[in-house]
């Protein structure tokens, strides 16, 4: 199936420009639509029998309206957002063709996609769902076959929750009074490693971090249980009581074994 020809809307920067390259290597003719240059939409919903969607969460939803309703039954569309609901509920709207909802659980930085983990969500399917399960999968990608909203439920927690507490660290650091420089002459190891993270969504893309804790209506449950769990862990801190704190941390921590 290696004559087949794959378009990537948004695929001059981020995943979309990793996706470019990763079916590129295996064989595929793949075209690109960037905001000023690359392949007409129109022409690629014409020439493409793949076409993916790799633009901001925010702007997913206006992509799918625009291309849906010009791909052809036997095709295969599909996005590659970090939110799964809304963008597959409107490829579904909008399109005769097949639907995939795909979220690569890894960023543009990884050089293989070998050990990788790569969620799929059929929605419409007939060839496409075995076509791109098994390019994945002979490349030694680990694929997690879920609904849309398990992924979002998921998701709430795994990058929502996760990047809320990032960011809350960044800016307590921030407004700390001691500069990023005194804290990495004392920085341990393990700090280091939290300092990096904190770095990637401060530096790298904060845009997308503000729209996955923002747009994924399931975080807010868990941002409310957060602030909870600070305030009772702030009260026992206050208080100077570590017993209750050892209590707390023993308690749970079964979670964790």
């Amino acid at each position: 199936m290696t004559t087949i020809q794959i378009g990537i809307i948004g695929g001059t920067r981020g995943m979309g420009r990793w996706f470019a390259r990763f079916f590129e290597k295996a064989g595929y003719i793949v075209h690109i639509s960037g905001r000023n240059r690359g392949m007409a939409l129109d022409e690629m919903t014409r020439t493409c029998q793949v076409v993916v969607v790799s633009v901001p969460i925010g702007v997913t939803h206006t992509v799918i309206k625009k291309i849906g309703p010009f791909m052809h039954a036997d095709s295969l569309l599909m996005d590659l957002t970090s939110l799964k609901q809304e963008p597959v509920k409107a490829m579904l709207e909008t399109s005769a063709s097949e639907v995939i909802g795909c979220h690569p659980l890894f960023g543009p930085h990884v050089d293989i996609i070998a050990g990788q983990r790569v969620v799929l969500c059929p929605a419409r399917t007939g060839k496409w769902f075995s076509w791109l399960k098994d390019i994945l999968e002979k490349n030694d990608a680990v694929v997690v076959e879920t609904t849309p909203e398990i992924h979002d439920r998921m998701m709430a927690i795994v990058q929502g929750l996760n990047h809320f507490n990032t960011i809350m660290m960044g800016l307590a650091l921030s407004e700390s009074g001691v500069s990023f420089s005194e804290l990495c002459r004392f920085a341990t190891p393990a700090f280091l490693a939290k300092i990096e993270i904190i770095q990637k969504v401060f530096c790298q893309n904060p845009g997308l971090y503000s729209e996955i804790i923002t747009m994924n209506p399931d975080v807010h449950q868990h941002i409310e249980a957060y602030e909870k769990t600070v305030e009772e862990l702030k009260n026992l801190i206050c208080q100077g009581n570590a017993a209750d704190i050892k209590d707390m941390i023993e308690e749970h921590a079964t979670f964790f074994k």
